[in-house]
Formats: structure tokens, C-alpha cells, sequence
């Protein structure tokens, strides 16, 4: 990618956060009026407004941008310590449902507020503590609208952040980005979560992420990811060998050398795909797993419809594959031309929280 640098061009260059929050030239570390006395210099420049506070229910517009044009890099941080209860969401060219809602954990790789842990990939970057680092690219036409919403009953008393974007004009066949979260819970009657459906138009499929609760004492990732492209039926176009394959490891995360049994999974992190967290504690009981995979040397292009769904499944001893009841969070990410279908209702702030 570095060798495009030298081809951009000139471009204009801006950023919002706290202390610039129209991302107006000039219009950072400005004297705050209201309230000079917090700051050292009354107002003049040194580390005025460097985040914002959150009420209970209060919606907090983070960046409203005229376009045409693309953000390059979102970062936000809290002292919150229940990202579950902060929703991000994302509109595009004034739509009135948005493109990108999820919980904030989840949308930088990490869905489990009592588990937060650092991912080290391409396009997010998690890092000690609450750090989260965005580098989807994010084009848009006319508008883009970033809100985050405090669904918890605690003042949130501070978020850090900032969006960098430049402005420029963009090619006629440009897409948009999206992101939708999903929890439920399996059955073994009904063994098959359902990672995103309802997709319709045109697009890419870039990323799937997943916040796995096991909810056996023994192997939960037997089950295939499956693409159901254009129209298919009752059998996916695409289906992958297990859910550990999916995500780039083999025989149940197994350590190098080890005896391939047994619940070791080995946790890594990398560009493209990872596993970075692999709670372990209950050996005989529920077990959580956090993982990505990033399809951006890989998209899965559709062009009217996509659903991806996994498979909960492990094994019966000496009989074969075993149905399983899991409780499993996801996030998906894709661009398509807009319009994009109304997502379902993002589940309650309670159904959010770790259980």
C-alpha cells in the first residue's frame, strides 16, 4: 500500500475531535468560553477540550462532514469501563437508518466488556486501555454523520477522539462501508447462528467478527462458514472446512506439537485474521473466544444478495459430529451502493452485556 503515497496528490486535510469538532481550518484548542478556568492558560491553546462527557441516554454527534470525500482513521478511547453500551453508528449522504451500528467493543474486535484485550491488525488496531484504532476507508458523497450514544445508566466522564478525513472528489463507482451487529443463541436443534442476512444490491464483504461464548466443556468449532451468494437456496456457494479454518488456524487452535486434543487453544493476532483472546479458566464449562477475519486481500463479492452464516458443532465421542447450543455476538462488515436494506433492531443494552 505504500506505494501509493507518492500518487495521491494534494488533497484537503482535516480533523475532528473534542478540540476541533467541526474540523474547520484554525478552529482547534480554541478558548472555550464557558468554562477558561479548566484549562491552564485560560483558553489560549494548551490542551483546552480534549474530550467530551456523556449523560445517560444522551446522543453525542462525534462528526458532521460535507462531502464528497473519505475518512481515513477514527480513534476513540473512554474511561467507561462497558463498551456494550456505547452504540456507534455511521450515516451516509443523509440516509435515515444508518450503515455502520454496533456497540463499540464490538466494532474494534472486542466483544466482551469483562475480557477487553489488543488486536493487532490492518484496518482496526485495538491497544492498552480502551484505545481503539479504525482504518476502514470510508468514502462518501454529501454527508457523513458519526454519533455515539450512552445506553448505560452511568455519566461517562470522558471520550477521546478524533476522525481524520480528506475531501476530494470520487469516482462514479464508488461503495459505501457498513457494519451490523447480531447475538443470539443456538440450540442443538438449531445449530446455525446467522452472521448477517437481508443484504441486497451490490457489493463486497470485507470482514466478519465474532465474540464466542462456549457454552460445552468440550470442541466448539467444528461448524463451516458459509456464503449464500445471489440467490442461492437451501446450500451456500461457499462454505470453508471449520470454524477454526475460517479463521486461519487448524485443528482446534492447537499449540505446535501438541497432542491435538484437549481445550489449548493458542491465542494470535495478525493482519488479516486472529484470535486474540481465548479464555480458558473453566476447562469443564463455558469458554470465550474472540475472533476476526479481514477479507481484504480476499472480498466476497455478491451482486443482489448475500447471507453468511456458522455452524455451532463439535464432537460425540466415537459418534460423530455433536449439534451445540452457543452464545455467540458478530459483527459484519461490507460496502455496497446504497440504498442498503433497514438492518433488524439492535438488541437492548441488556442483551448486550456479557453473560
Amino acid at each position: 500500500m505504500l506505494q501509493f503515497l507518492p500518487f495521491q496528490g494534494a488533497r484537503v486535510t482535516r480533523q475532528i475531535s473534542a478540540e476541533n469538532p467541526t474540523g474547520e481550518p484554525g478552529g482547534a484548542c480554541r478558548w472555550d468560553e464557558a468554562h477558561p478556568e479548566n484549562t491552564i492558560d485560560q483558553g489560549q491553546g494548551l490542551k483546552v477540550h480534549p474530550f467530551l462527557s456523556l449523560q445517560p441516554g444522551e446522543c453525542a454527534t462525534l462528526a458532521d462532514i460535507q462531502g464528497p470525500g473519505c475518512i481515513n482513521e477514527f480513534f476513540i478511547t473512554t474511561d467507561h469501563r462497558y463498551s456494550s453500551e456505547l452504540v456507534l453508528r455511521i450515516y451516509w449522504d443523509d440516509e435515515p437508518s444508518p450503515s455502520v451500528e454496533c456497540p463499540l467493543g464490538a466494532f474494534f474486535a472486542n466483544g466482551f466488556d469483562e475480557d477487553k484485550h489488543p488486536v493487532h491488525s490492518q484496518p482496526v488496531v485495538v491497544l492498552p486501555r480502551n484505545a481503539y484504532n479504525c482504518y476502514w476507508q470510508m468514502p462518501f458523497r454529501r454527508r457523513a454523520k458519526m454519533t455515539l450514544t450512552n445506553d448505560g445508566e452511568s455519566n461517562i466522564g470522558c471520550v477521546a477522539y478524533r476522525v481524520l478525513y480528506q475531501l476530494y472528489e470520487l469516482p462514479d463507482d464508488v461503495m459505501y462501508f457498513h457494519a451490523q451487529y447480531r447475538r443470539s443463541v443456538t440450540t442443538p436443534e438449531d445449530p446455525t447462528y446467522t452472521i448477517i442476512d437481508g443484504i441486497s444490491g451490490a457489493g463486497c464483504y470485507v470482514g466478519t467478527y465474532l465474540a464466542w461464548n462456549s457454552l460445552n466443556s468440550s470442541w466448539w468449532g467444528e461448524g463451516e462458514v458459509k456464503f449464500y451468494i445471489d440467490g442461492d437456496g437451501s446450500y451456500p456457494t461457499m462454505a470453508d472446512n471449520g470454524t477454526e479454518d475460517y479463521f486461519g488456524g487448524s485443528f482446534g487452535f492447537s499449540p505446535f506439537n501438541s497432542d491435538l486434543g484437549g481445550n489449548a487453544e493458542q491465542t494470535y493476532s495478525t493482519a488479516y485474521l486472529g484470535m486474540p483472546l481465548a479464555k480458558l479458566d473453566n476447562t469443564m464449562g463455558g469458554r470465550r473466544y474472540s475472533l476476526y477475519r479481514w477479507h481484504i486481500m480476499d472480498s466476497i463479492g455478491f451482486f443482489h444478495q448475500l447471507r453468511v452464516t456458522v455452524d455451532t458443532l463439535g464432537w460425540w465421542r466415537k459418534k460423530g459430529l455433536r449439534p451445540l447450543g452457543e452464545d455467540i455476538a458478530s459483527v459484519a462488515y461490507w460496502y455496497q451502493y446504497e440504498n442498503h436494506a433497514p438492518f433488524p433492531p439492535l438488541p437492548s443494552v441488556e442483551k448486550r452485556w456479557d453473560r
